[in-house]
């Protein structure tokens, strides 16, 4: 009798993530980054309380490319929260909860989020 090794799980390279796992994980790292962006806008509110030389530099931060781009991805945070917020709403009724309508709430979820940083860009 020999004894045959156990098999092995998929490995995270060959193993396809599930589209409502990626926005699960997605949906707690913007609860993350969103919480950060409320600590720049803490720092945006004391800087125009202490007078104009601390917002001016607070300004000259948000306008590098850095700022500009840690800005872009808090507004796509927070509307990959916010989309993804109003999904699980819809979920709290009971409803959406067959395999169809989950992968195209997920679908909605990205789109929406696209859609809605684009114009909010744009309208900047």
């Amino acid at each position: 009798m020999s004894i045959r090794p156990r098999p092995l799980s998929p490995h995270l390279t060959i193993y396809r993530w599930p589209i409502t796992m990626v926005l699960s994980i997605m949906h707690r790292g913007t609860g993350i980054v969103l919480t950060s962006g409320l600590m720049i806008f803490a720092y945006w509110l004391v800087s125009i309380a202490l007078g104009e030389s601390y917002y001016s530099k607070f300004l000259f931060l948000s306008t590098t490319w850095l700022g500009s781009f840690f800005l872009f991805s808090l507004s796509f945070a927070f509307f990959l929260h916010f989309s993804n917020g109003i999904r699980h709403l819809y979920w709290d009724t009971g409803r959406g909860f067959n395999k169809d309508n989950v992968e195209l709430s997920a679908r909605l979820v990205i789109i929406s989020t696209f859609i809605f940083t684009s114009i909010f860009w744009w309208w900047i």
